[in-house]
């Protein structure tokens, strides 16, 4: 298995199947228009903007599951992306990524890589006590736990790595250099 045998339905309400992109190393991203994180947009627009012609691309995946974050609907969350972050990278159309709901490119990506926590930091620190306090005993699962997770695939569509929202885009990028 790799994500090339799963499908996503795009933002403009397309099926897309991830064998279009074999080849491609990729940087799969859940996100929100209401977050903490958001402005993670524009740095993943940098990274695809930058390795796009070297055969990267990032696909966002709205989630309305972390404290109603992307409350909006297809139509919204487009424009917002676009004119808010000049987002041009593809989108998908809102899923949810967590829990019995997800879908199955979401259950695949996490079972390929698991939660190793949210690293160093203040940020990191306060948003583990957030966590921690709203998962409880399933905080060290393998679930997705906020917006703005981000899953490395390489060319052959296997799993690389998984940085949780406390990561920025760009640094990433050696990672992503690395496969390109």
């Amino acid at each position: 298995m790799s994500v090339y045998d799963y499908e996503y339905t795009s933002i403009e309400k397309k099926p897309i199947k991830m064998s279009e992109y074999e080849g491609k190393v990729l940087l799969i991203v859940n996100t929100a228009s209401k977050c903490g994180f958001t402005p993670q947009y524009k740095g993943l627009e940098e990274l695809y903007q930058k390795y796009k012609d070297q055969g990267f691309e990032v696909i966002g995946f709205p989630c309305n599951q972390f404290m109603e974050q992307e409350p909006g609907d297809e139509k919204d969350i487009s424009e917002f992306c676009s004119v808010r972050y000049g987002v041009t990278f593809p989108l998908s159309g809102k899923v949810e990524v967590r829990e019995e709901n997800a879908i199955p490119l979401y259950q695949y990506l996490t079972s390929q890589k698991g939660f190793k926590g949210l690293g160093k930091g203040l940020k990191a620190k306060g948003m583990e006590l957030m966590l921690k306090g709203r998962y409880k005993d399933g905080y060290t699962d393998n679930q997705i736990k906020w917006n703005f997770t981000k899953f490395l695939i390489d060319r052959k569509g296997n799993v690389i790595e998984r940085f949780e929202p406390t990561v920025e885009p760009k640094d990433i990028a050696a990672n992503i250099e690395k496969l390109l």
